[in-house]
């Protein structure tokens, strides 16, 4: 299963600061219809992204009836990306 969507970057500021772009509600109440089926615990969802040019493997976190998809520092280095900026994302679910 593929989903394109469009977001803002943001910080979450904890005690080691972690960026991230929300999947939409819609997208993410359909991804909360299959994650008993793919997820590995704690409603974790392995998936492949890609923005831009650079493709990773990483999971979806559960959070506040949305997920998140978290952008690791190299991806953003590679993209030339910061907090704020609104991004392409594409994800593909792991089974």
């Amino acid at each position: 299963m593929n989903i394109q969507f469009n977001g803002p970057i943001f910080c979450w500021r904890g005690p080691s600061p972690y960026f991230f772009v929300a999947v939409p509600a819609e997208q993410s109440d359909y991804l909360k219809s299959v994650s008993e089926a793919v997820t590995y615990g704690w409603g974790m969802i392995p998936v492949t992204a890609q923005v831009g040019k650079t493709v990773w493997t990483t999971s979806l976190f559960p959070k506040d009836g949305r997920y998140l998809l978290p952008l690791k520092d190299k991806v953003r280095q590679i993209e030339k990306l910061q907090a704020d900026d609104t991004i392409t994302v594409q994800i593909a679910v792991r089974l």
